[in-house]
């Protein structure tokens, strides 16, 4: 047992550096990558390449996988698309192992990591947000080699306790008992990483050799699909399907990663008979590498194919307004605000497309279906609600609260459409109105157009002068609708009509005029 605990605190070790380095970097890099994905994701292969990037940057592909979800969910990557980012995750996973074989085993690093750690402390404690941050990433870097430095001393004094007898034999009963193994460690600690550090250390030990380390790697990379089930649970269209794609993709490869096993180390030993078992350590990495590559160029090609049948298992339900909205994406914050503007965008194009109608542009507008929409919003609004911007960057407290403005006025308009249909229907009717809406129909074909939002200082800038004109006007022309009721020209109920649609139009051009100022801000 005194044998057993600095393994296990090894890895603890490990593990608490992995979280530590991959916030920080998340902190760091996580706005820039979420950017990197969607300049440069155009198809699956375009997509894998990024996968893998962002991967290997942010250690952590649960995140990049977040972030494709949520790209989906906002309409700005489609499924197949993503597929791609997906995909090239698994590749960048396996960096870690190559830099733990060639830097960690090597060097020896873990002694030489206690003053980074040391310094990555102290920035975490003196200076100023972004420079704590470094720190984290400097301190998380140094616990990983410090923890691998603590198993590989633990794993050496179990060499007399564990050898590769202890471990099922090399047949193929074998290795399906050493896959569950690999898929068994994965579910307890929540960390291929964690799982395949293990392994080379017990590798490097001496304690299984290679074939068993190859099948539980391959176990693990299997394992990892069960942190992908779970964060589908109560998730919405997007997250269900990327989940189970990632599922059927990892078992797919672990499968193919069984039967390429053998021809793997004949390979090997043809080309260099023993290399292998000398140089094991490499010769896995290079495995987990190689069974992931291939997965991924095998797969691409048929990536529609792969998407039209996990969009058939798994049908769209959510409104079209909402499914970017996922929970799940609330532990990202600015994931969150990505997929909220988005659905805000789509939910304000819905809306000026009605209102174009009561504008009496009928080519260019289309109804929706009012009490949809009121819980479109509502939904929409509890889900803003949700994110917390607690001492995080100023832009994510900036756009948040631009948007919950944006939001506030959408619900103000939704109320004018719905409640005051007669009020429009009497707009028509007052000719005097017809220039200002004309011009507000106008300005919103300008800012709506082809199904997306074109928003600029422009654009602002009309719609402020527009609101003062109208403002101005209303005046005016309440002014003279009174002084026809006066005169006799006009009775008492057709003037109150004029007013009302005087105060609509007014009311209308505000809410407008509001939504597309905070929304500038964000876009």
């Amino acid at each position: 047992m005194n044998i057993i605990f600095p393994v296990l605190g090894g890895l603890g070790v490990f593990l608490l550096g992995m979280i530590t380095m991959t916030d920080a970097l998340k902190s760091l890099a996580g706005d820039a990558m979420r950017t990197l994905i969607m300049r440069f994701t155009r198809n699956p292969s375009s997509g894998a390449v990024t996968g893998a990037l962002t991967t290997a940057v942010l250690q952590s592909s649960s995140a990049t996988t977040v972030a494709a979800v949520g790209f989906v969910g906002a309409g700005l990557l489609s499924f197949t698309e993503s597929l791609g980012i997906i995909f090239g995750a698994n590749i960048g996973t396996t960096l870690k192992g190559w830099l733990i074989v060639l830097v960690g085993f090597k060097l020896n690093l873990g002694e030489l990591m206690m003053p980074v750690i040391l310094v990555g402390a102290m920035l975490k404690l003196f200076a100023n947000k972004k420079l704590a941050s470094i720190g984290m990433a400097l301190a998380g870097f140094g616990l990983i080699f410090v923890g691998i430095s603590i198993m590989q001393g633990s794993m050496i004094s179990l060499q007399s306790f564990v050898t590769p007898d202890s471990f099922p034999d090399d047949t193929w009963i074998g290795r399906i008992q050493l896959l569950f193994i690999g898929i068994l460690f994965t579910l307890v600690t929540q960390s291929s990483s964690a799982g395949v550090v293990m392994v080379l250390t017990a590798l490097f030990a001496g304690a299984i050799n290679f074939e068993q380390a190859a099948v539980m790697v391959i176990g693990m990379d299997v394992g990892t699909t069960s942190t992908a089930a779970l964060a589908t649970i109560g998730g919405n269209v997007s997250s269900r399907r990327t989940g189970l794609s990632h599922v059927i993709y990892n078992m797919m490869t672990g499968l193919g990663a069984m039967l390429l096993l053998t021809p793997y180390i004949s390979l090997w030993e043809s080309v260099s008979p023993g290399s292998l078992y000398e140089n094991a350590e490499v010769g896995l990495v290079a495995f987990h590498t190689t069974f992931n590559a291939l997965g991924v160029f095998i797969v691409l090609p048929f990536a529609a194919y792969f998407a039209r049948f996990i969009e058939r298992v798994i049908p769209e339900k959510e409104s079209v307004f909402t499914a970017g909205l996922d929970r799940s994406l609330l532990n990202d914050n600015g994931m969150a605000i990505t997929a909220l503007a988005e659905s805000v965008k789509a939910e304000i194009i819905a809306l000026f497309g009605h209102l174009h109608v009561l504008l009496g542009n009928k080519e260019k507008g289309k109804l929706v279906d009012l009490e949809e929409m009121q819980r479109v919003l509502d939904k929409t609004h509890d889900f803003a609600d949700h994110i917390h911007i607690v001492d995080e960057k100023e832009k994510h407290r900036l756009n948040i609260l631009d948007l919950i403005h944006v939001l506030d006025h959408m619900q103000r308009l939704h109320e004018r459409i719905e409640e005051d249909v007669d009020r429009a229907k009497s707009m028509l009717k007052f000719n005097a109105l017809d220039p200002l809406r004309h011009e507000l129909e106008r300005l919103m074909s300008e800012i709506v157009e082809s199904e997306s939002l074109r928003i600029n200082e422009e654009s602002v800038r009309r719609l402020q002068v527009f609101l003062h004109e109208v403002t101005h006007r209303a005046s005016e022309l309440r002014d003279l609708t009174m002084s026809e009721i006066a005169e006799g020209k006009i009775t008492v109920s057709m003037g109150n009509k004029q007013l009302e649609a005087i105060r609509w139009l007014r009311r209308v051009t505000i809410h407008v005029q509001k939504i597309i100022y905070h929304l500038q801000n964000v876009a």
